[in-house]
């Protein structure tokens, strides 16, 4: 393996007790990074004593402040002499003590601009919460180009930041993370790597716990910012195909995976499906929509705030 120097960002607003685990377990890994940044949105809870406490270095930003491309970006400019750069979410525990060492050993192939690691569900996760990792996040590493697109469709830009690393030679050569994008940020910049003839590599063996029990509401909300997404990044779908498809599959598959022990589950799972589509269409049109009203819809409100003030200047 070889001796890479590399940083970790982990983004943190009122993170938790879950946090304390995500600080263990990243404390415990048998390569460190050799430096740990900690960029806060100004939590009221015990968040930045704890990473203080660890010894990491704490940025503080202004809650308004914070959007997912532009802050991991400002971040990572706060670092210098690193080759790769390690992307955790604050709800994200390391599974064993050889995560990192095992993530960071995919940049040994030259040709690799960025890999990610496996989600497992979380300790205490629902059956509908733990199919969507296991869907997600197979047992089977891969590596993927750009000529994968044609049979991978949109999973070949596939990635997620709560455990991604990247070459810094790579995402600089593709303009880093984008100013103004309200999610996905680490989808877009992998589509972008791709393109340039760079690798995205799945990485199964090394882990993370972390998954999420959305409410109704923030499905919703979810897809509502991906189809707004969508909409600011057309070349992405044109390039790589639609996402019905890839929703058609994995409704088959969690229907398949609650029968027949978890069928009392089917009608939650089918309403999910209907809220999550119907959040993906009000994103996609939102063109049409008051930003008033979009700013309800989001999850990602200081988004539209600054849209809003931009066009007000």
């Amino acid at each position: 393996m070889n001796q890479f120097h590399f940083g970790a960002i982990v983004p943190t607003y009122n993170a938790g007790p879950a946090f304390a685990e995500c600080i263990k377990a990243l404390q415990q890994q048998t390569v460190v990074p050799d430096s740990v940044l900690v960029i806060d949105s100004s939590s009221r809870d015990h968040t930045v004593e704890l990473a203080r406490q660890a010894g990491f270095r704490v940025e503080i930003i202004p809650q308004k402040d914070f959007e997912h491309g532009r802050t991991r970006q400002q971040a990572l400019e706060l670092f210098a002499d690193i080759e790769i750069v390690v992307y955790l979410t604050q709800d994200a525990v390391l599974a064993d003590p050889r995560a990192l060492e095992t993530l960071i050993k995919c940049f040994d192939d030259d040709r690799v601009g960025t890999a990610y690691g496996r989600q497992l569900p979380r300790l205490g996760a629902t059956p509908i919460e733990a199919h969507a990792r296991l869907f997600n996040y197979p047992d089977r590493s891969r590596l993927k180009s750009w000529n994968d697109r044609t049979t991978l469709g949109f999973k070949a830009a596939f990635i997620s930041n709560s455990f991604a690393a990247y070459r810094l030679k790579a995402l600089n050569e593709v303009g880093g993370f984008p100013a103004r994008n309200i999610v996905s940020e680490d989808t877009l910049v992998s589509a972008r790597m791709l393109k340039a003839g760079w690798l995205n590599r799945y990485c199964a063996e090394a882990c993370v716990y972390h998954s999420h029990h959305y409410s109704y509401v923030d499905e919703f909300r979810r897809y509502f910012d991906i189809g707004v997404f969508h909409v600011s990044q057309p070349w992405i779908l044109e390039e790589f195909g639609a996402v019905e498809g890839e929703g058609r599959r994995f409704v088959c598959s969690e229907v398949e995976f609650l029968c027949p022990r978890h069928l009392h589950l089917l009608p939650s799972a089918v309403l999910r499906t209907l809220v999550k589509y119907c959040g993906f269409k009000c994103g996609r049109y939102e063109q049409k929509l008051p930003i008033v009203l979009k700013k309800k819809m989001t999850m990602c409100p200081s988004y539209w705030a600054k849209l809003e003030s931009t066009r007000n200047a």
